[in-house]
């Protein structure tokens, strides 16, 4: 028996006495401590010689289907966890209740309102046609869609989704940010009605309740949308799962089990033969690399869906001019006159600011100069109390300048500008304006699907926010982008600080030219002239591909190596770095083919009352990962292998 509790960390099952012969994979609920938890049958076996708890009760005679478990054993060999913590991502706590055994399913209430007829899709355009026809002829089940922003993957999505149903097989669509589920929900919904789920974290307990029971119960095929929890669905007999916006690190649990969601939707379409495609404008350097080496198909979308691309105006305002800047220091004269104009015109604005640059950094005013570390080539941070840089891939430190070493202007920048205080300052240029803004500080009710139709009806004048602005929103009314500061995530010490700054400004330039009416585009940099900049505005993935290839190459990191981050917390940082040496100590001695950095700080180094150290280890073997994690010691240790970033 597999327990949903992270009370229980070990990966061996536990054992359960029974009257009555119970299947494999059936959902019942069992005693572990003083509580009561789910769990599901992994095997029958003979009678121990120790006192066996019993089973309190069934959950309805529900069997999870055979593909579930089998991706349950995947999970725990791939991302090794406690079987705890995996058994939750497939038993959601809400299923309990007083009547578990008897619950009836409800499915009158949904989250969005099902059309009763489908409705007229558009004509599909010639690249659709084109796509959907390589697709159809193709003798693989695994595609890449490489779609620029605007040309009309989700309706490629719905062919495809139409074409299981017709087969009698379920649908399951991913989507990375419960702020997006409204505006495929509503698409799927016209097309397919009450045959479309969607379940995330923000449902009630019930409807999540509701919903988990009436897949299980389904006998007729169904699409299912949903974040990365959705992938844990007992939905039977899988046709497509696509994974929409694959390239974003919302994908990548972030607690145990720490897996990564393009993997896990890989191994779920393998055990139940689907086709599975995976959908972006900026695909992952390494997933991509990896579809050419393979031999995936890559299909090109490029155009605008509604036929023809509307013209977008860009242009760049260079921060290190102070002459631009005469109103507000962060806040451009361009930018503000723009906005003005946008007010004017009755158009929406979009205002970005990613969040992520709020990290201290060592960056010149005056030439746009910054601090890299030799080893890395990646931007060392700031530490104040010792005024030491330091690299937190690798170890690398020195003391920080007081002047920059390009130019010798002491004007170097250690801070930027929050979204909040940002909101603050428009709201007191634009008095009559309506501001909202949307990031990941805001409480469930002030989150971005809760005020989709009030945004895509254009009733919010200025939207500000973070990078969630930015994924896949089709906005009519919108007219102007603003971004603050482009570069900003530039400054992460992190090997995939170039791919993620290249994939925000690239997806949320596409917010407009979208064919409802012209755009413009305005961004404040530093650094006019960065290639990754350059890429984003050109829209030149390619260029892009080829440049972060060599450096990945260059300095090994994926897709030229597998990464495993072990991480120490101590209640004092001499703890945590003497912890984290002696491990570096006992897996230098192993005969393990392994690229082993020094020890260093996590990026947030101190943080709930511990101090955090880590370890960086490559590999271009990821079993010999795997092995290192047999010398892990007990006790406040984390491990993350295929980690989106090291910080």
């Amino acid at each position: 028996m597999f327990v949903a509790s992270l009370r229980y960390q070990k990966m061996e099952p536990l054992t359960y006495a029974s009257e009555e012969t119970l299947k494999p994979g059936m959902v019942v609920i069992v005693p572990l401590a003083r509580q009561e938890v789910l769990g599901f049958v992994h095997a029958e076996v003979a009678k121990p010689k120790f006192a066996c708890k019993p089973i309190i009760r069934k959950l309805q005679d529900i069997i999870l289907p055979a593909q579930t478990a089998q991706l349950f054993s995947w999970l725990q060999s791939y991302y090794p966890s406690g079987s705890g913590a995996i058994a939750q991502l497939f038993l959601p706590s809400s299923l309990i209740t007083k009547k578990a055994g008897t619950l009836e399913v409800d499915v009158k209430n949904t989250p969005v309102k099902l059309a009763k007829q489908a409705q007229d899709l558009p004509l599909l355009t010639a690249g659709q046609k084109a796509a959907i026809k390589t697709i159809t002829a193709s003798k693989t089940h695994h595609f890449l869609l490489h779609g620029e922003t605007g040309s009309g993957k989700t309706r490629i999505y719905i062919e495809r989704a139409k074409n299981a149903l017709e087969n009698g097989k379920s649908a399951l669509i991913l989507t990375p940010e419960i702020g997006l589920t409204p505006q495929l929900a509503q698409m799927f919904s016209e097309q397919f009605g009450n045959k479309v789920i969607i379940i995330h974290s923000n449902l009630t307990a019930k409807n999540r309740r509701e919903y988990w029971l009436r897949i299980a119960h389904a006998a007729e095929p169904l699409i299912i949308i949903g974040p990365r929890s959705a992938l844990f669905s007992p939905l039977n007999n899988i046709g497509l799962i696509v994974v929409d916006e694959f390239h974003e690190p919302a994908y990548k649990q972030e607690q145990a089990p720490r897996y990564q969601t393009v993997r896990a939707a890989a191994a779920l379409a393998s055990l139940h033969k689907a086709e599975i495609i995976y959908g972006s404008a900026t695909p992952p350097v390494a997933e991509y690399y990896l579809a050419e080496q393979t031999g995936m198909p890559i299909i090109r979308l490029e155009g605008s869906a509604k036929g023809a691309i509307n013209d977008v105006k860009t242009e760049v305002v260079n921060m290190a001019d102070k002459a631009h800047f005469s109103r507000h220091p962060f806040l451009s004269d361009t930018l503000l006159k723009a906005i003005e104009t946008a007010l004017i015109n009755k158009e929406q604005t979009l205002i970005y600011l990613n969040r992520r640059g709020t990290a201290r950094l060592v960056l010149c005013q005056n030439c746009g100069w910054q601090a890299l570390c030799p080893r890395c080539d990646l931007p060392l941070t700031y530490h104040g109390d010792g005024h030491s840089l330091r690299c937190h891939t690798c170890g690398y430190h020195a003391e920080a300048p007081l002047s920059c070493p390009t130019c010798a202007s002491t004007e170097l920048q250690y801070r930027t500008m929050g979204t909040k205080a940002l909101l603050e300052t428009l709201q007191g240029f634009y008095p009559q304006a309506r501001l909202q803004r949307f990031d990941t500080d805001l409480g469930v009710a002030d989150r971005m699907d809760k005020h989709y139709k009030n945004i895509h009806a254009g009733n919010i004048d200025i939207l500000v926010g973070t990078q969630m602005l930015g994924k896949g929103l089709d906005l009519p009314k919108l007219g102007l982008v603003g971004v603050v500061a482009a570069d900003t995530s530039l400054y992460m010490p992190d090997f995939s600080a170039s791919e993620r700054t290249y994939q925000l400004l690239h997806q949320v330039f596409g917010r407009v030219g979208r064919g409802h009416r012209e755009g413009r585009v305005i961004i404040q940099s530093y650094v006019p002239d960065n290639p990754v900049l350059q890429a984003a505005i050109h829209k030149d993935y390619g260029s892009f591909y080829m440049a972060e290839l060599i450096e990945r190459q260059t300095f090994l990191f994926p897709p030229f190596c597998y990464l495993l981050k072990i991480s120490v917390s101590r209640k004092s940082a001499e703890s945590a770095e003497k912890a984290v040496t002696a491990l570096h100590r006992a897996l230098e001695t192993t005969k393990l083919k392994i690229n082993l950095s020094d020890p260093a700080p996590s990026f947030y180094e101190h943080s709930h009352d511990l101090y955090h150290w880590q370890l960086v280890l490559k590999s271009k073997d990821r079993k010999e990962l795997l092995k290192a994690l047999e010398a892990l010691p007990k006790g406040n240790w984390t491990y993350d292998l295929d980690p989106s970033n090291l910080l």
